[in-house]
């Protein structure tokens, strides 16, 4: 006689076969192009910032699990996006030493602090270039100009200085500023070509807007990212700045400009769609970017800084579970409308 055994679980009962291993490594994949023409921009010193702010957030995240007696997670791949995607957010010629205190605080207080992998509210590469913002706000604003002829001879100074020490700058290295700055204080508006390719100052990986959406589409064909997200935040950030900019074209700038500088692609594609602070329902993807892309917009026009995409993400994820909450899906064979009181379940 044949035993026949009847499994019985909570869904979800139909499954894609990609783990977490296999969807973090297709995101370190995606984020190689990027991280290739950073080096080739900004040269060894951009590579000693990623290689230490990879090497932090794994490193710690190893101690972590040997001191909680936890088997390692780092095999997951998650740790090294987590610090892949903040040493891409941070200033070149950062203090290596300031990008190490970096990459502890993602990995202690953006992930570890709220249960791990799964369990954190907050994009923990964000949390992270946050505090270091609040911390260190004049290195966290000096940047580099790019291709620079001797970028591939030696790391910069200012990469080496010592712990609680004023950074060395070499001031034919340094820009002025990053496009959105130029903008913002100087009404200098940077040509979209230069937008396009990276030929800009800025963070790491946030100048070249074409290998950030080659690398997203990677991910949507995939089927590793919902497209949702990245396409409601560009699409929300060009309404309201094409909005603004034909009722006054002279103080704003055009939507192109708003669409391809700083921070707004590497956030939109890689940091928003973080699978664990981002919306569960579809329309709940839509209004998570609506939200972030207004609240771009209204910190980078009206605001006292110039980027405002860090904060509106962060903001974003904050209210992600409040929008979970709202457009929760119907359950099958239940009404949208609330029971009358004193009715009867199923009645």
């Amino acid at each position: 006689m044949t035993k026949v055994v009847l499994e019985i679980r909570t869904s979800p009962h139909v499954l894609s076969g990609n783990s977490v291993d296999s969807i973090m490594f297709n995101v370190v994949l995606a984020l190689l192009p990027v991280t290739g023409f950073a080096i080739y921009a900004f040269g060894l010193t951009a590579l000693a910032t990623l290689c230490t702010a990879v090497g932090s957030c794994v490193g710690f995240e190893y101690l972590l699990c040997k001191l909680s007696g936890k088997d390692s997670t780092v095999g997951d791949w998650s740790a090294v996006i987590t610090g892949l995607l903040y040493g891409l957010t941070l200033p070149p010629g950062l203090p290596l030493w300031m990008v190490c205190v970096g990459g502890v605080i993602c990995i202690g207080v953006g992930k570890a602090l709220f249960g791990g992998l799964g369990a954190n509210p907050f994009n923990p590469a964000l949390v992270g270039r946050a505090i270091l913002q609040a911390t260190f706000p004049v290195p966290m604003t000096t940047w580099l100009d790019p291709f620079r002829p001797d970028r591939f001879a030696a790391v910069l100074p200012s990469s080496l200085t010592a712990p609680f020490t004023r950074p060395e700058v070499v001031v034919d290295a340094v820009s002025g500023a990053t496009p959105l700055s130029a903008w913002k204080f100087g009404g200098q508006l940077t040509e979209a070509a230069d937008l396009v390719m990276g030929y800009t100052s800025g963070s790491t990986g946030e100048t070249c807007a074409v290998l950030i959406l080659l690398g997203g589409l990677w991910l949507v064909a995939r089927k590793m990212m919902n497209w949702r997200i990245p396409v409601s935040i560009l699409a929300t950030v060009a309404a309201l700045s094409g909005a603004v900019w034909l009722l006054d074209p002279q103080h704003y700038p055009s939507p192109l400009f708003m669409l391809l500088s700083g921070g707004l692609m590497l956030g939109a594609v890689f940091m928003a769609t973080d699978m664990v602070g981002s919306p569960l329902t579809g329309r709940g993807c839509a209004l998570y970017g609506v939200l972030i892309g207004g609240l771009v917009v209204v910190i980078r026009l009206w605001g006292g800084m110039p980027e405002g995409v860090m904060y509106a993400i962060l903001l974003g994820n904050a209210v992600v579970p409040h929008i979970d909450n709202w457009l929760r899906p119907r359950v099958y064979g239940t009404s949208r409308k609330p029971a009358p009181a004193g009715a009867k379940e199923g009645s």
